[in-house]
C-alpha cells in the first residue's frame, strides 16, 4: 500500500489537493492533459480532454454569501444557482466572489481552483447530483490536472454539505 501511495503522489504533481488526498489515504486517480489557454471553458476542456461525460466533471466556484466566501462544486455541464447556494448555507444573498480574492484565499489560480487543499478552508457545498456517480472529477489544483474520486470521499474531506445547487 505504501508503494501505491508513493506512486500516486509522484503521478499527482504534488499539488496541495493531491497531497491532501494522499495524506488522507483516499483512493484517487490523477488525469492530466495539455491545457489550451484559448479554450472558452476550463471545465468543458477537462471533460473533452479526459473523454469523461461533463456531468461527472465538477467545477469549483467561489461565491460571496452574505460577506463570507463559500465554495460551490457543480457539474461543468451546468451553472451554479447562487440563490440555492445561499439557501444551502443559511444565507440570504450570494454573488460570485472577486476572482483575485478567490485566488488569494484558496491559493489556486482561476481554472485550477480545487475544493481540496485550499490555503484557507472554506465552507463547501457539493451539488447533490454528485451522489448519482461512483466517481467524479474535480480540479487537482492547476489547469490541466484533475483528480477522480468518490463523491463520498470528497464530501468527507471538504466537510461539504450536499444540496441541489447546480442548474442544468
Amino acid at each position: 500500500m505504501a508503494k501505491k501511495a508513493k506512486k500516486q503522489r509522484e503521478n499527482a504533481g504534488g499539488t496541495p489537493a493531491t497531497v491532501a488526498l494522499t495524506a488522507a489515504g483516499v483512493e484517487f486517480t490523477v488525469h492530466s492533459y495539455d491545457h489550451d489557454p484559448s479554450h472558452p471553458s476550463y471545465g468543458e476542456e477537462a471533460a473533452e480532454a479526459m473523454g469523461v461525460s461533463p456531468d461527472r466533471v465538477f467545477k469549483t466556484l467561489v461565491a460571496d454569501v452574505d460577506g463570507a466566501l463559500v465554495v460551490g462544486v457543480v457539474p461543468v455541464a451546468g451553472s451554479l444557482d447562487l440563490k440555492a447556494l445561499a439557501t444551502a448555507v443559511g444565507g440570504k444573498r450570494a454573488a460570485m466572489a472577486d476572482p483575485a480574492l478567490a485566488e488569494r484565499t484558496t491559493g489556486y489560480v482561476r481554472g485550477g481552483i480545487s475544493p481540496l487543499g485550499q490555503r484557507k478552508k472554506l465552507r463547501t457545498v457539493l451539488d447533490a447530483s454528485a451522489s448519482t456517480h461512483a466517481t467524479i472529477c474535480v480540479s487537482a489544483g492547476r489547469r490541466g490536472l484533475e483528480v477522480e474520486l468518490s463523491p463520498s470521499d470528497l464530501t468527507r474531506l471538504t466537510q461539504a454539505a450536499l444540496a441541489p445547487i447546480g442548474r442544468g
